[in-house]
C-alpha cells in the first residue's frame, strides 16, 4: 500500500482521497469512503487530466491492491506486531538466560553448527509466533554487531524503503548502514515490476518511459513481465 491522506473531519459519512501506489509512476487515486471514523469502501477516483485527443486517457488507474484498501486496513491478517520463527525464538531466549551480553548470546547460536543449521532449515516453512519490538530489535542489533566484529561492516547489507514511499524510513535505514560502514543495496531492482539486477548487469538503471506511448506501437514484445499483473494501471495502453 502507498500513502493515504485523510482529513480529521468527523461525521456519519464523508469521502476522502487516498493515493495507493506500489511505485512512483503507477500510483492510483481512489475515493475512500469513511463512516463514523471507519473506512467502509472505496471507488476509483477520476482526477487525472485529460490525455491529448489522439490518445486514450490514463484513467482508470486502479488495481486490485487499491480496491482492497478497506479490507487490508481492518483484516485479521494484517500484521500489527513483530513475528519471529518459534525455533529461533526458543534458542534466543535460552541463550539470553546463559549470556548477559546479547552479542555473546547470538554468538552461542550462530557458532553452533547444529543450532545454526536447525533455525536456517526452518526458513520458508512458516512457524512464526508473536514477539515484541524490544526482543526482535535486540536480536537484530546483536547479530549486526556480531557480523561487524567477525567479518567486517561491509558484510551487513540492507535495503531501505524507497524515498518516494517514506523519506523517514529510507533515511533511517540508509543512514544506519552508512554510519556503520554497511552496504546499501539498490532499491531500484528489488520490487514491483522493475528488472532484477539491471543496474548490476548494465551499469545503470533503466529509465521509466511513458506507458501511454505503447498505444503508438505497431509491435510490442513483452519479455519477462506480465504487464496486466505487474503494471496494472498502465495495462490498458498495452491492450488498446
Amino acid at each position: 500500500m502507498g500513502t493515504a491522506s485523510f482529513s480529521k473531519q468527523t461525521g456519519t459519512g464523508r469521502t476522502d482521497t487516498a493515493n495507493v501506489g506500489r511505485e512512483v509512476s503507477v500510483i492510483g487515486s481512489w475515493k475512500i469512503y469513511v463512516k463514523n471514523g471507519l473506512v467502509t469502501w472505496e471507488t476509483q477516483q477520476t482526477d487525472y487530466p485529460r490525455t491529448r485527443p489522439d490518445m486514450p486517457n490514463h484513467e482508470p488507474r486502479g488495481c486490485p491492491r487499491g480496491a482492497s484498501y478497506s479490507w487490508y486496513l481492518y483484516s485479521a491478517n494484517r500484521l500489527k506486531y513483530p513475528l519471529m520463527r518459534k525455533r529461533l525464538m526458543k534458542m534466543w531466549r535460552e541463550a539470553k538466560k546463559l549470556h548477559r551480553d546479547p552479542v555473546e548470546a547470538w554468538a552461542s547460536i550462530i557458532e553452533d553448527a547444529d543450532k545454526a543449521k536447525s533455525f536456517k532449515q526452518a526458513r520458508g516453512r512458516g512457524g512464526f509466533v508473536r514477539s515484541s519490538w524490544q526482543e526482535v530489535n535486540e536480536l537484530i542489533a546483536a547479530s549486526n554487531v556480531y557480523t561487524v566484529k567477525t567479518y567486517g561492516p561491509d558484510r551487513v547489507a540492507g535495503f531501505s524503503p524507497i524515498p518516494a514511499m517514506s523519506m523517514v524510513s529510507y533515511a533511517s535505514g540508509a543512514r544506519y548502514l552508512s554510519l556503520i560502514g554497511g552496504t546499501c543495496l539498490s532499491f531500484y531492482d528489488w520490487y514491483c515490476d522493475l528488472p532484477p539486477a539491471s543496474p548490476q548487469t548494465w551499469g545503470e538503471q533503466t529509465d521509466v518511459p511513458e506507458s501511454a506511448d505503447w498505444y503508438n506501437s505497431s509491435y510490442i514484445i513483452a519479455w519477462g513481465s506480465n504487464v496486466p499483473q505487474t503494471r496494472t494501471p498502465d495495462a490498458h495502453f498495452f491492450t488498446e
